[in-house]
C-alpha cells in the first residue's frame, strides 16, 4: 500500500491530506490548523510541522516524501522562497528547513500548479480528456497566477516561474504592479484591477460582485464598460497561452473565474485572438473547489 501526503499552505490556513494510492477518493487524514503568517516565518514552519505531527498521531502512519503547494515557488539559484504573498516566506529557505526537520524529500511547487495538476488527474479534466497532453490552469482572483501541467506533470521551469503569465505585459491602464513593473496581466483582470477600473471611471468604490450585478441590470454604463474591459483583456490573455502552449484544456479558477460571462462572451473574445480559424481548447470551471491544492500537494 501506497500513500500521498499532500500539504497546501494558504495565507490562512495550511491543510493537509492523506490520500491511499494517490487516489482522492481514499481519504485516510485530512486535516486543518491555521497558519498564523502575521507571527512571522518560524511560526508558520512551526505551524506545517505541528500539523504533520497530527497527521502522523491519527494516521499511524509515517511519510516517505511530502508535497507541499506553496503561495509562491522556490528560486532554483538560492533555494529560497519567492513571489510569495504571504510575505514572512519571501526568502526563506522552507523547503531545506522541512527536510531537516523531517529527515524525508520535500517536493514543493506553487498553489496555482498545484490546481493545474489536481484538475487534470482527478477534476474537471478528465470527464473530456483520459490522457490530454498539455493543459493550463488559470487563477484569477485577487491576483492572476497559472499552472502548466504536461503529460500529466506540474513544469516549473528553469526559474521556477513556469505558467506565471499573471506578469506578463498586458495594458498600461492596469497601473504599477506589485512585482514592479506597470501594466501586468493581474492589474488588468484581477478582481482588485477590474475594481480599481470602475473607480477610475466612475468615481466611485464598488466589489466586483457589485460591478457585476450592475453589467447585468445594464443600468449603469461604467459597470459595462468594466466588464466589457475584463472580458476584452480575459480573452486576449488566454489567446497568447493558447497561442503558445496550444492546450486541450485550460480550467478557470479563482474568484473572478466565477463569472459565468468569461465562458460565453469571453470566449467569443479569446476566438478573436487564437491563431486557428476554430477554438478546439476547451475553457472549463473546475470541479475540485478548495480540495484542489491540497489534492494538487499530494500529487508532487
Amino acid at each position: 500500500m501506497s500513500y500521498n501526503w499532500g500539504i497546501d499552505l494558504g495565507g490562512t490556513k495550511i491543510e493537509g491530506v492523506i490520500l491511499e494510492d494517490g487516489n482522492h477518493n481514499k481519504i485516510v487524514d485530512r486535516r486543518r490548523v491555521p497558519t498564523e503568517s502575521h507571527k512571522g516565518y518560524q511560526d508558520i514552519l512551526r505551524n506545517i510541522l505541528k500539523l504533520i505531527d497530527e497527521m502522523k498521531r491519527a494516521s499511524g502512519l509515517e511519510p516517505s516524501r511530502i508535497g507541499i503547494g506553496t503561495p509562491g515557488t522556490i528560486d532554483p539559484s538560492l533555494g529560497v522562497m519567492k513571489n510569495c504573498n504571504s510575505t514572512a516566506l519571501n526568502g526563506q529557505p522552507l523547503q531545506k528547513d522541512l527536510q531537516e526537520a523531517l529527515h524525508i524529500d520535500v517536493n514543493m511547487s506553487n498553489d496555482a500548479n498545484c490546481f493545474a495538476v489536481a484538475e487534470t488527474h482527478f477534476g474537471i479534466v478528465k470527464e473530456y480528456f483520459q490522457n490530454p497532453k498539455v493543459v493550463f490552469g488559470v487563477i484569477m482572483g485577487t491576483g492572476v497566477g497559472g499552472g502548466l501541467v504536461i503529460d500529466g506533470k506540474v513544469i516549473g521551469g528553469v526559474h521556477g516561474i513556469g505558467g506565471e503569465w499573471g506578469h506578463n505585459y498586458m495594458d498600461k491602464s492596469g497601473g504599477v504592479c506589485y512585482c514592479g513593473k506597470t501594466g501586468c496581466v493581474e492589474t488588468v483582470i484581477s478582481g482588485p484591477g477590474t475594481e480599481r477600473y470602475y473607480k477610475s471611471i466612475s468615481g466611485e468604490e464598488k466589489k466586483l460582485k457589485e460591478i457585476i450585478e450592475r453589467y447585468r441590470d445594464g443600468n449603469d454604463r461604467f459597470a459595462t464598460e468594466s466588464i466589457d474591459r475584463l472580458l476584452h483583456f480575459f480573452g486576449m490573455g488566454i489567446s497568447t497561452l493558447i497561442n503558445v502552449l496550444d492546450p486541450e484544456a485550460i480550467i478557470i479558477g479563482g474568484g473572478v473565474g466565477n463569472i459565468d460571462e468569461l465562458y460565453t462572451l469571453g470566449v467569443e473574445e479569446i476566438k478573436k485572438h487564437t491563431f486557428n480559424h476554430t477554438l478546439e481548447t476547451k475553457i472549463l470551471k473546475p470541479m475540485l473547489g478548495d480540495s484542489a491544492g491540497v489534492f494538487g500537494a499530494a500529487l508532487l
